[in-house]
């Protein structure tokens, strides 16, 4: 398996639930300090453990893992599409360079991934691509509109490809998770200290782990399975939005007003 953002926070967890199974895990990162960190650990259980220096905004980066990795396992089953970043901030004080940065990377990233390896899929006649999006991409929270519009597309992604590539077994499975405590407060931009302290208390005072989102991945890959929800209560709001077209945001819109 491959996994971009693999050196740190949920993508490491995945890799080490995955050598742990005896895979061969290939994890790409920007940071080689926390990727050879991360392969000393991938070793002691996985078949084979390999860093390679990745930047998702560069396809030529992941055309490379996939060339090298062909040449090193003869093929890849599975390719986690995990690297990613944060913006948060008012639509009227959030940076069109801004917007683009958190496309080229939450967006496009995953769309190179998709990209580089579909083709390699495809001769293999199977593969599962793992897109991780994120319950902002389904719930639509306020000063956020960058980030929740970089992972709302993510999910319409996986949903295509599921649809495009299901004739050929490829599997396509979507990750939405709400606050977990990784370190993807250190990519965050937000001009307003309140707004980024809110966000680091809300991540940090999270109960679900990525160990524990990473278990319920490797059992949605195993059985196929499209979505992965791992936080119940955002599960729970994702159905009233579905069933209750904008009812929802118009509770929260009204208990905001009264805080104010």
């Amino acid at each position: 398996m491959f996994i971009t953002g693999g050196a740190s926070g949920l993508g490491r967890a995945l890799a080490e639930r995955y050598a742990r199974a005896g895979a061969q895990v290939c994890i790409g990162d920007l940071n080689d300090a926390r990727g050879a960190q991360t392969v000393a650990v991938l070793e002691t259980g996985a078949a084979d453990a390999h860093y390679l220096h990745c930047d998702v905004t560069a396809e030529r980066d992941l055309e490379a893992a996939r060339d090298a990795l062909d040449q090193r396992w003869g093929g890849v089953d599975i390719v986690v599409n995990n690297a990613g970043v944060a913006q948060a901030g008012a639509i009227d004080s959030v940076s069109i360079d801004d917007w683009r940065w958190i496309l080229e990377i939450n967006l496009l990233g995953v769309v190179r991934g998709c990209r580089a390896f579909t083709p390699m899929f495809k001769r293999q006649g199977g593969g599962h691509f793992v897109n991780v999006s994120s319950m902002a991409g389904l719930l639509d929270p306020p000063l956020m509109s960058s980030y929740n519009a970089s992972k709302a597309a993510v999910v319409s992604l996986s949903e295509t490809l599921a649809n495009e590539l299901a004739g050929f077994g490829i599997g396509v499975t979507v990750l939405c998770p709400s606050f977990v405590r990784t370190n993807l407060g250190e990519s965050l931009r937000a001009g307003d200290p309140e707004l980024r302290a809110r966000l680091d208390r809300l991540m940090s005072r999270s109960s679900v782990t990525p160990e524990q989102i990473a278990e319920q991945v490797f059992a949605a890959v195993a059985s196929g399975r499209f979505y992965v929800l791992p936080h119940p209560d955002a599960t729970l709001a994702w159905y009233l939005k579905r069933w209750l077209p904008r009812s929802i945001y118009r509770a929260i819109q009204r208990r905001q007003a009264r805080r104010r």
